[in-house]
């Protein structure tokens, strides 16, 4: 497992911006579905209009036998382009990494439902890639199961006051940034569970805070940071997995976020969490 997140990592770990890099954000795009493709599963491309321009997000389905379909798809995600002046090693080559060796770990599985695995783009353009699959999501009147979003999944650190917290943090939080935060909203609170139910199942080693926040998150705007809130915004029950980006990181969104400030290990359980999580469910 470490050498297969390891070589996604450095395939990946690369400015991916629409406008200064234009080139690296395709060459994800091309090697995230080529990874899917070799796992087994069906690769698709839902594309959005925006920036001018047209973009994709990719889609690999997994799925289940026809016989013993039970219910709408589940969702797991991550965003593959950067803001731009940034390799994006934690944001977000980490996800993307855990969401290919997830589904690699699941690819083989006989499954009750559908997986999707969806690498969302422009994230950092207001979540555009999201927003656009979620409204489209709903304009063909479909369900989901839930969404999993994997945002920033690969730093730790085990310093006293090495974490921040928000401002109106509405639970107890360490200051020791070794946790993954494990963010809902009030109708995602059955999926919050059930991952960190998993999670302590599967992955004991993996240390994790679970939040879920009324509503749609407005009253704490940091719990929306990503692209789990398209998912809010239209309805669906999404969870936000994160090692909480820049508080606790000090590379978040600089050119400093690169390979080496990665936690391997904790990404693997992060992994395991994620499958068995997927299982569960």
């Amino acid at each position: 497992m470490a050498d297969l997140v390891r070589a996604h990592l450095q395939a990946l770990i690369s400015e991916r911006h629409p406008l200064s890099s234009p080139a690296g954000l395709r060459r994800a795009q091309d090697y995230l579905a080529d990874q899917f493709r070799r796992i087994g599963l069906e690769v698709s491309f839902h594309q959005f209009r925006a920036l001018g321009g047209t973009y994709q997000n990719v889609i690999a389905a997994l799925r289940p036998q026809s016989a013993r379909r039970t219910g709408p798809p589940l969702i797991i995600a991550a965003h593959y382009d950067t803001v731009e002046g940034s390799p994006g090693a934690d944001d977000n080559a980490s996800g993307l990494a855990v969401m290919l060796e997830a589904a690699r770990a699941l690819s083989p599985m006989t499954l009750a439902r559908e997986i999707r695995f969806i690498a969302f783009c422009l994230e950092e353009e207001d979540l555009l890639g999201s927003l656009a699959y979620a409204a489209a999501l709903k304009e063909a009147g479909e369900e989901i199961a839930g969404a999993i979003v994997l945002e920033c999944v690969g730093y730790t650190s085990e310093k006293q006051g090495s974490q921040a917290i928000p401002v109106a943090m509405p639970i107890a939080v360490s200051d020791v940034g070794d946790f993954l935060a494990i963010v809902g909203n009030s109708a995602s609170a059955s999926l919050a569970n059930a991952f960190k139910r998993a999670a302590a199942r599967e992955a004991r080693e993996l240390k994790t805070i679970s939040l879920v926040v009324p509503a749609k998150g407005e009253r704490l705007p940091d719990t929306r940071r990503s692209d789990h809130a398209a998912f809010w915004h239209y309805g669906y029950p999404a969870l936000m997995l994160t090692d909480t980006a820049n508080f606790r990181n000090p590379h978040y969104h600089r050119p400093t976020d690169t390979f080496e400030t990665l936690d391997l290990t904790f990404m693997q359980r992060v992994a395991r969490a994620v499958a068995a999580a997927a299982i569960s469910l």
